[in-house]
């Protein structure tokens, strides 16, 4: 392996997974209207530090995403905080971590970055391990981020995972800033209490026999027949919230549809969710 890029992995596995995050969230939001208060990693914030001047000295790539810096709103930046390749008998991996900046809460931007960071340290230990002494057969792992909400109020940021071995499988997890108060919002935090399941849910398959009625080349597993018909959604379903203000769920590829479906998202009529919410400040 090129004496540099070994040096990038070296300085990418010393990175520290921080603490269960949902913790974090849940604190954050219980002091919705106060600056959340996070726990701090001094050694994983160095740590970071070191891997963003290594990641620049080492990597044109990166350097060249970094000067290429995509704006949200008039403050929050996100770019590409370092991309690691390598490809090698068959197998082939490829992470891009995003890193926030500019929300005005260094904690709250701490705690998103670390968790990136947490994240793709994560699938390259899973995939070093899944590929040791590997020789026959393919294996890629690719990891990156999308930014679908940049307005005033919401920045939503979806980080996906593609897995190849023989076939696809894609996943996609969000995370919804509130950017004027500074929190992480929840799916459960939208809601005055969990009925949102049952009717999210039911509006769910409405749509997907609808989407089926009119085009016979989609498929949902709703029928009784099924092995593993849809039900419910998760407490906390992966979401996001759109530039129009509208709620907009999402499933990974296979847990609903067929893999040809790939990852499938539903937008939600606010109409059927105006009696549940607890404010129209985010969902309208």
């Amino acid at each position: 392996m090129d004496k540099h890029l070994e040096q990038l992995k070296e300085e990418y596995l010393e990175i520290p997974i921080p603490p269960e995050y949902d913790a974090m969230v849940e604190r954050t939001l219980k002091r919705k209207n106060k600056k959340p208060h996070f726990k701090q990693w001094t050694t994983g914030i160095v740590a970071v530090a070191a891997l963003f001047v290594t990641t620049v000295n080492v990597s044109p790539q990166a350097a060249r995403a970094i000067s290429e810096v995509p704006v949200i709103g008039e403050l929050v930046k996100v770019v590409t905080f370092t991309e690691f390749k390598k490809s090698d008998q068959g197998t082939n991996i490829d992470l891009k971590t995003p890193h926030v900046s500019g929300l005005g809460d260094e904690k709250l931007e701490n705690s998103l970055n670390q968790k990136y960071l947490a994240e793709n340290k994560k699938l390259y230990q899973d995939f070093e391990k899944g590929t040791k002494g590997y020789k026959n057969g393919h294996l890629s792992v690719e990891s990156g981020y999308e930014v679908r909400t940049n307005n005033d109020q919401i920045l939503s940021i979806g980080r996906y995972k593609v897995t190849t071995q023989a076939s696809a499988a894609e996943e996609m997890t969000y995370d919804t800033v509130d950017k004027k108060n500074h929190v992480l919002i929840t799916l459960p935090s939208l809601f005055k209490d969990d009925r949102y399941i049952d009717v999210i849910s039911e509006n769910i398959k409405e749509q997907m026999k609808k989407q089926m009625k009119e085009d016979s080349n989609k498929i949902y597993w709703i029928g009784k027949d099924e092995m593993d018909p849809f039900k419910k959604i998760q407490q906390d379903q992966s979401f996001y919230i759109n530039s129009k203000g509208k709620l907009v769920i999402s499933f990974n590829e296979y847990d609903v549809a067929p893999g040809y479906m790939g990852v499938v998202e539903f937008t939600i009529p606010t109409s059927a969710l105006k009696d549940i919410l607890v404010s129209d400040v985010y969902i309208h």
